[in-house]
Parts: C-alpha cells; sequence; structure tokens
C-alpha cells in the first residue's frame, strides 16, 4: 500500500498567509475532515480483524514456506528487469525476517504484496506441478477472497492496475493509520479554510475531489499496472496548496518553514514556491527510497490545484471578490493600531493631525461612532471655525439615528453656549430638539430650542412649534406660559 501522505519530510514549506475567522467557520473543510475521520474509524476499523484472520490461516496452511522462495525470486525480477530499484528495501527486509525466523512479518509482506499473488496466479503452471497447484490454489484463493480483497485499501484504494472512477474518489478518504490520519487532516485545516473562504464551499468541495481524482490519474499514468493501492487524501490536499498560491498568484505572502529541528517565516511571491514543490516531489521520488509515499500523487495534486484556478479562475473557480478584503479579526487589529496613533497625538496636543487620523480612521470605519465624537470634540476647542458646526450637525444626526436623545440636546445645548449666537443652526435643527424635548418631558429645553427656532426665518416651523408648547403647556396645566405662546401664535397670523 502506497500512502498518500501530507508533511512527512524533515523539510516542510506551507503557506500561512490567512487567519481563521471563527465567526464564520470553515464548515465544508471540518466536514471533510470528519468525513475521513468516520471512515478510517468506523468502516476501516475491520481490518485489523480481516489480516489477523488472513495471517492465521496461512500460517496455519504453511503458505509462507511455499510462496517465500518465490518471493525472493519475484522481488529479483521486479528490480533487475522492471528496473523497481526501490524494491531492494523489501528484497532486504525479506532476508533479515528470513534469517530472523519471523514467519508473521514475512506473511504480512507477502499477503500483502498484490502484485505477487497476481503473479503466482499467472505462472502457477509453470511454478509447481499439477498436485502441488491445485493444493496452493485450494489453500490460498479462499484467503486472498474473503480477507486480504476484502481489506478497505484493496476494495477502495487506487490501484493502477484496475482503475475504476469510483476508486478516484475514494481513496482520498481512506487511510493506512493513525499517524497518517492525523498528518493529513492537520494540514488539510490549515489549507482548506483559506481556500474554502476563496471559492465558498460549493465549488470548494468540487475542486477539492477534483484535484484528488487528478492526482491519482497522474499517479496511475507513472505506475501502469501496479497492484498497489494508494490511499490517502494528501492528492486533493497538495491540491489545495497549488490553489492556494495561485489564488494569490505574484503576491507576496507569508510562508512557515521547518527544517529538521529548525522553524521560521519569510515572504515571496506565492506563485514562485510551486515549481520547487512540484520539484522537490519528483526529486524524492527517484532518490528517496523506498518510503511508501506516493510522491508523484503530491506532484500531480499541486499542478491540477495550480492549474484549475490559473485556467478556470475566470470562470467556474472565480476567487470571491471579498475574500482579499481583511477579515473583522485583521481590521480590529489595524483600528486598535491606528486609534492608539491618533490618540496619543491627541496626548501630545497635536490637534491637527489628530483631527486629520480620527478623519481618515472615520471615513475607513463609518459604523464606529466614538471616531466621531473625537472629531466633534476636536472641533470644539475652535468654535469659531466653520468645522465646529459641521461635526455637531454630523453627531447630532448620528445621535437621532442611533436614538441617543440625551447625547443630542447635551451636543445642541452645547453648541448654542459655544457659538450658536454667532454661527446659528439651521431651524430645522432646533425644531428637532424641540419636538425631541417635548417627548423627553423636558419643557425647558424645548422653550430654549423655539426661542432659537423664533429667531430663524422659517414661520412655518415656528408657527407649528407654537401649537404643540400650547398644547403641551395646557397639558401641564401651565396657562399663563401656554397663554404667552398663544399670543405670539396670534401674532405670527
Amino acid at each position: 500500500m502506497n500512502y498518500a501522505e501530507f508533511g512527512h519530510d524533515a523539510m516542510l514549506i506551507i503557506p500561512v498567509e490567512n487567519q481563521i475567522n471563527w465567526r464564520r467557520p470553515p464548515w465544508m473543510t471540518f466536514l471533510l475532515m470528519l468525513s475521513c475521520f468516520l471512515v478510517f474509524t468506523f468502516y476501516q476499523s475491520g481490518d485489523e480483524q480481516l489480516m489477523d484472520d488472513a495471517l492465521d490461516h496461512y500460517l496455519a496452511a504453511d503458505l509462507d514456506k511455499v510462496e517465500a522462495p518465490l518471493y525472493e525470486i519475484y522481488l529479483q525480477r521486479r528490480i533487475n528487469l522492471e528496473g523497481e530499484t526501490r524494491r531492494i528495501h523489501e528484497l532486504n527486509l525479506l532476508a533479515e525476517w528470513q534469517a530472523a525466523e519471523q514467519r508473521g512479518w514475512v506473511a504480512s509482506m507477502m499477503l500483502a504484496d498484490r502484485g505477487f499473488y497476481a503473479y503466482l496466479q499467472e505462472n502457477r503452471n509453470i511454478l509447481w506441478f499439477a498436485e502441488e497447484r491445485d493444493a496452493w490454489l485450494q489453500a490460498r484463493e479462499p484467503i486472498q477472497h474473503d480477507y486480504i480483497d476484502q481489506l478497505s485499501f484493496n476494495k477502495l484504494g487506487l490501484t493502477p492496475a484496475h482503475l475504476s472512477l469510483s476508486s478516484l474518489f475514494s481513496y482520498q478518504f481512506l487511510h493506512g493509520g493513525w499517524g497518517h490520519l492525523i498528518g493529513n487532516l492537520l494540514f488539510l485545516f490549515l489549507l482548506g479554510f483559506t481556500v474554502e473562504k476563496a471559492l465558498g464551499p460549493g465549488r470548494y468541495l468540487a475542486a477539492y475531489l477534483a484535484c484528488g481524482a487528478l492526482s491519482g490519474v497522474i499517479y496511475t499514468l507513472f505506475t501502469l499496472g501496479s497492484q498497489i493501492p494508494l490511499v490517502g487524501a494528501s492528492g486533493s490536499i497538495s491540491g489545495l496548496m497549488g490553489m492556494y498560491v495561485a489564488i494569490y498568484g505574484l503576491q507576496k505572502i507569508r510562508f512557515f518553514y521547518f527544517a529538521w529541528v529548525y522553524f521560521d517565516y519569510f515572504r515571496a511571491p506565492a506563485l514562485a514556491l510551486l515549481p520547487v514543490w512540484i520539484g522537490k516531489e519528483i526529486f524524492d521520488h527517484w532518490f528517496a527510497g523506498h518510503t511508501g509515499v506516493a510522491y508523484l500523487a503530491h506532484a500531480g495534486g499541486l499542478a491540477a490545484g495550480a492549474g484549475l484556478i490559473l485556467l478556470l479562475g475566470k470562470g467556474w473557480f472565480q476567487i470571491k471578490e471579498t475574500f482579499f478584503e481583511p477579515d473583522e479579526t485583521q481590521q480590529d487589529d489595524r483600528f486598535t493600531q491606528s486609534y492608539a496613533l491618533a490618540l496619543d497625538s491627541v496626548g501630545r496636543m497635536e490637534f491637527d493631525q489628530a483631527s486629520r487620523q480620527f478623519e481618515a480612521l472615520w471615513e475607513r470605519y463609518p459604523d464606529r461612532f466614538i471616531l466621531l465624537e473625537h472629531l466633534y470634540r476636536l472641533a470644539k476647542l475652535r468654535p469659531g471655525l466653520p468645522e465646529y458646526q459641521q461635526r455637531t450637525r454630523q453627531l447630532m444626526a448620528q445621535c437621532l439615528k442611533r436614538k441617543q436623545f440625551d447625547l443630542l440636546t447635551r451636543v445642541w445645548t452645547e453648541y448654542q453656549t459655544l457659538a450658536g449666537a454667532d454661527h446659528p443652526l439651521p431651524a430645522q435643527e432646533h425644531s428637532r430638539i424641540l419636538f425631541i424635548s417635548i417627548q423627553q418631558g423636558n419643557l425647558k429645553v424645548a422653550e430654549k430650542a423655539f426661542e432659537r427656532l423664533r429667531a430663524s426665518d422659517d414661520r412655518v416651523l415656528v408657527e407649528e412649534a407654537c401649537r404643540v408648547m400650547i398644547s403641551e403647556l395646557e397639558k401641564h396645566q401651565m396657562s399663563p406660559k401656554a397663554n404667552q405662546y398663544k399670543q405670539i401664535l396670534a401674532n405670527l397670523s
């Protein structure tokens, strides 16, 4: 069995440009992780028992003594005639275990090698006499059919010699052990949440499965006729890495690298790492020796992922426009830093600079009400300038929108004291304060607002305000004051 296993090397480079936004979790990535976990813990949980039963029957029939000499010949043929030099490792292990009389290990190796079983089947008439052949078939075929062929990686793994459409997808959810599973799930999470954010859940799932399938096809093209099944999600995960860097293109992004015991971060154009990764996988395929890792599946996944984005990125796999916008956490960090700088300018009494800083922040974060309050306070330092009235009216409008009526009244009162006589507010502002004050039961402020309104030229608003004041004063049984407003209304008429 070959593993599509991600992150197995002593040297590793992965992109880490994004941070996860827990307010919008990557649900599809979590669903894929859960699927792999459930398949391994439930569907694949019977593999160990199947293999134990196969070994018991195999050893009980002494089939290891019959097949071991032939297995040595088979391995030598694969090495010398087929050029599979990586199988020298298996040949050495076989000799070592035979010398140590480790029958179980030798038997496990031969049972797991479906290519060897196919070789025995094809050459059984040459390898044995008829009586020996029939005895071998009678003992061996039930073990192969009832146990070995029922193992999850033989049923649903990707076997190049028996490639099927379904196996191009099913192999992505199988794993060879806890270490294999946990390693792949870790990198699926690290890479998946960014690509899911860029594509959206539906297209992300399609791209993930497509990368795994294309990775399997590329692996099959280079291992035609192989009976060794491929399992694991790292062809798909390599596709995520290819998509990740293709999404950013030539933008410089942050990468994390780990080399033996040393690790650090660096920034580089995203796509510049793609040929490095693919080259490394191809190099390891030829020179890493027998590791059981499907390096060509990784290279295929990387190429497939990048290709999907670069070729179809303006169509079906188009990146969401909101992807490149900073997430809420990053916005909060940026806001906090800029806000602190503006406050620092206030502390140094550099009020013009502080005003510019708060203005820039307010344009970027128009929902941060506190910024407008700071702009108002800075403008209030020079009440004779037009900016003070501008900020006052902006703040009053926001107070009204937020229904902060106490603050609205306080800002209006403050303005009347500092600049109301020289730079009066429009009549509409006084009328608004009058009506709000009456609603709040503050007749004293309402009367002040009426006086300011009366000084304006808007006769319609004054008449309306006068009638409201009369009605409200009569409700409070304040007849003398009500009569005063009646006289004002009569004079207006």
